[in-house]
This record gives structure tokens, C-alpha cells and sequence, in this order.
């Protein structure tokens, strides 16, 4: 008899270097905490900011999509955030190496953050870009 306990795979568990509160500065300042739901799917992002002088506070659910009945989650690891303006956003997360993007909407978009952790871990550095030609530096150092 197999264990067919489904588990979260290599990918997924990669963006437990995220679990903790961090600190945000740049275009956005204020906190966001990450912590995983039971079992280990999915992702909670907490967030609690102050981007171009409006207070934000939203919840993130990160991971794969699996819709009822299909046989297999999605490829991408996907996100869908809301906040308190009543904006629901989807993303798309990726971490190879220490090179951390979030894409807005789907893989490949025009608008995206890409940042990089240092060797602790404990900071990422990096920049939202907009397809304007817009966007903004941003910086997470772990509080906690």
C-alpha cells in the first residue's frame, strides 16, 4: 500500500524562506507577515502598508491552483490578494535561487517585482515595474 497523502512539492516549500514579518520600505512602507495555512498548500500573506499616502491592509492566499476535479494543481504558483479598498489582484510567484519575482496577473506580464535576497535571507531588495515605465524601489527585511 502507497502513502497517496497528497504533499506539497519542492517548489511550494521553497517560499518558506518568506514565513516571518517583514518589514516594507519604498514606494510602500509598513509590514507584511507570511505564515502557512494547515497542511502546507498554501501561503497567508498579511499586509498592512502605506503606499502613495492611502493606508492598505489585505490578505494574500499563495499557492497552486487545483479547481474541484481536476487531476492536477497548476503549473504556476499562483495568488489572489484582496484588500481593504476592495481590490482582489492575482499574481503569479516565483523563487529561483535567490531571485525573488512576482508577476502581476499572469507569467511574463509587463508588471512585476523581481528582488533579490541577501546571503542571510533576512532582506530582499528590489523594484516593482509598471508598463508605463512606472514602478518603485522596494526593500523587506525580516522583523521577526
Amino acid at each position: 500500500m502507497t502513502d497517496e497523502t497528497p504533499k506539497p512539492d519542492d517548489e511550494l516549500r521553497a517560499l518558506d524562506r518568506l514565513v516571518g514579518t517583514w518589514a516594507v520600505t519604498g514606494g510602500a512602507e509598513g509590514t507584511v507577515r507570511y505564515e502557512w495555512m494547515e497542511g502546507g498548500f498554501f501561503l497567508q500573506q498579511h499586509v498592512s502598508l502605506n503606499q502613495f499616502g492611502q493606508a492598505l491592509t489585505g490578505i494574500e492566499i499563495i499557492g497552486r491552483d487545483r479547481p474541484f476535479g481536476a487531476p492536477a494543481p497548476s503549473a504556476d504558483i499562483k495568488s489572489r490578494y484582496y484588500d481593504s479598498m476592495g481590490n482582489t489582484l492575482e499574481y503569479v510567484y516565483e523563487l529561483d535561487g535567490d531571485t525573488f519575482t512576482i508577476w502581476a496577473g499572469e507569467k511574463g506580464s509587463p508588471a512585476f517585482y523581481k528582488g533579490t535576497f541577501d546571503a542571510s535571507g533576512d532582506s530582499c531588495t528590489g523594484a516593482w515595474v509598471y508598463p508605463d515605465g512606472g514602478g518603485y524601489d522596494s526593500t523587506m527585511t525580516r522583523i521577526k
